[in-house]
């Protein structure tokens, strides 16, 4: 068993020491200390608004290529002046292509690791504290200064007297007192000012601050980063296109992170990626893969997938370095958004909204019948004509107007998890402006959903397969022929399963259904079961086809046939 470093984290506010992040308590901090929050709303007022001024000018007139590049970059310098929380902002908008002109992403990119550093005195000052002794004694050789400094810590690149090459992560100093702040002023401003703003979210906004203060604070937290890391690497064990570094926890503490040095290329480096021979496709891939892993198996995903997090290693895996920001999905949350991905693609617009009200997104009371036509008239345009013209930015820009009209609201989760996808799908698209996303996850969510491991999945599935009573042979030709686009995908073992599961108690209403879905408008369904045979036949290899009745047989004990054989006959009683 891991043995954690037991250092208490330096988290003073004024008298107060905060573990964790509490509204209440910083609100009352700078309550007392006005003359903090007013200076701090000034300068940030007046920075940006000085910065517009200056772009509105710029409209007025011709602009000319030296004034985008200095506008550009005055952008970067005010990100950086106001320090963490800024920087979070523009490292967000640096993965969005589509979103932000060439030469502003151009400098935005840099925010990602291109930041000043602090004095190596004060970085070697904090190792030596929390570990206890001279920076000579605890590593072979390390660089003299830091090879990448981010928004809340600085890299360095060591060596340990055992051999291994690490990075060594050092937190910035004084670092509460800056995010403390900006929360608050955001958490007020959230408070004020959410009624006036062009989106239907009300109160849900300082929600929305809070659950990013929260993950902020576990993103200071050092062993919490470590401990996530441990159980990233836990979920992906079995994935050879995976790669999480190992933690060194003898040399870790609460704001010192010692971990393996990762070797490869940042995601954002496609010139070196196709030099080192490796297909921006395929990385592609890997990435969404994981992503849509994390979000729909094991519900712990990473929360900040920028470039600068995010490694193509010199043998094609996808290397993930910064478990600072994650969050945990239930069960439920992970199946109903599988199941609303396939009822948008589907445009069952009536099922998606009944999903958004168990995710969330509406009040459980809501008549969701005036909103049903909103939804096809955004949301389908939003789609288009075909799955391959889906796109997750165009759906999230299209969905804010229905938010303005309608009684939706965001989730203080789906905050996170709508940067994330977000984020990945900017990632990808900086890699190939011409990436859909849904090529890569309707076949996964497809296979999620045929293969249902879960008493919660399988009753999605269900409902994307009966609608009004009726079976919807359609969306099963659709979702197999989709499916099989996945090559992780294999119909014998998901047949099997679901041949399992037919002949279980849990089983009971869905073989009713099934017989009445083959004899339904009085006529036999041969048409639709021969063309699913025909689109699955060359999967039925014999050998394989013998061996799984084989494993069925043995597993089904006449005492099981007895008790289903009544089901199917009272079916068509």
């Amino acid at each position: 068993m891991t043995q954690y470093p037991s250092v208490a984290p330096d988290h003073k506010l004024g008298s107060t020491t905060l573990t964790r992040y509490d509204a209440k308590a910083i609100a009352k901090h700078y309550r007392w200390r006005p003359w903090q929050s007013l200076w701090r709303a000034f300068t940030i007022i007046w920075l940006f608004g000085w910065f517009s001024f200056k772009l509105w000018l710029d409209s007025k007139r011709e602009e000319e290529p030296e004034t985008r590049a200095r506008r550009a970059n005055e952008l970067r310098e005010i990100l950086t002046r106001l320090g963490p929380t800024f920087i979070k902002v523009g490292q967000a908008l640096s993965t969005r292509p589509d979103l932000i002109r060439p030469d502003f992403l151009e400098e935005l990119i840099k925010l990602q690791d291109q930041l000043p550093s602090f004095d190596n005195e004060i970085a070697f000052a904090i190792i030596e504290k929390d570990l206890g002794r001279p920076v000579d004694d605890i590593y072979q050789e390390i660089s003299p200064h830091p090879v990448a400094a981010a928004s809340l810590a600085q890299v360095y690149r060591a060596r340990l007297y055992s051999g291994e090459e690490v990075a060594v992560k050092v937190q910035r100093p004084k670092l509460l007192p800056l995010l403390t702040l900006d929360l608050y002023l955001m958490r007020l401003g959230a408070s004020l000012f959410a009624p006036y703003l062009p989106l239907n979210l009300g109160h849900d906004l300082t929600l929305i601050v809070d659950e990013f203060g929260t993950k902020l604070f576990e993103e200071i937290d050092y062993i919490n980063e470590g401990r996530n890391a441990e159980k990233f690497a836990a979920n992906f064990r079995d994935d050879p296109t995976v790669k999480v570094p190992a933690i060194y926890w003898e040399y870790t503490s609460h704001r010192l992170l010692t971990l393996e040095w990762i070797q490869g290329y940042k995601l954002n480096e496609l010139d070196r990626i196709r030099a080192a021979g490796l297909d921006p496709d395929k990385i592609i891939e890997i990435g969404v893969t994981t992503g849509l892993r994390q979000l729909l198996e094991h519900g712990f995903f990473h929360a900040d997938p920028h470039p600068g997090n995010l490694f193509a290693t010199f043998d094609g895996r996808m290397a993930y370095i910064d478990f600072g920001m994650m969050d945990q999905l239930d069960n439920t949350t992970k199946e109903t958004i599988a199941s609303s991905v396939v009822q948008l693609i589907n445009q069952d617009y009536q099922t998606l909204a009944k999903d958004f009200v168990e995710l969330g997104f509406l009040a459980p009371k809501t008549d969701i019948r005036p909103i049903i036509p909103a939804l096809e008239k955004v949301l389908g345009k939003a789609v288009g004509e075909s799955v391959g013209d889906f796109n997750f930015k165009t759906i999230t820009d299209e969905f804010s107007a229905l938010m303005y009209e309608y009684p939706f609201r965001v989730p203080a989760k789906f905050a996170l998890i709508i940067r994330s996808l977000v984020t990945q799908e900017g990632l990808a698209l900086s890699l190939n402006p011409d990436f859909k996303i849904v090529e890569i996850s309707y076949p996964y969510v497809s296979r999620r959903l045929l293969t249902a491991e879960t008493p919660e999945l399988r009753r999605k599935l269900l409902e994307v397969l009966f609608k009004d009573g009726k079976f919807q042979w359609h969306r099963l030709e659709n979702m197999l022929a989709i499916a099989q686009a996945d090559n992780q995908f294999d119909i014998l073992p998901t047949a099997q399963m679901g041949f399992q599961y037919l002949m279980s108690e849990e089983g009971a209403e869905i073989r009713r259904m099934i017989l009445l879905a083959l004899t339904e408008d009085d006529r036999l369904h041969t048409e639709e079961v021969q063309r699913l045979w025909a689109l699955l036949k060359d999967e039925f290899q014999p050998q394989k086809l013998l061996g799984a009745a084989w494993s069925n047989l043995r597993q089904f004990s006449g005492k099981r046939l007895t008790a289903v054989l009544p089901s199917f006959a009272q079916s068509r009683s």
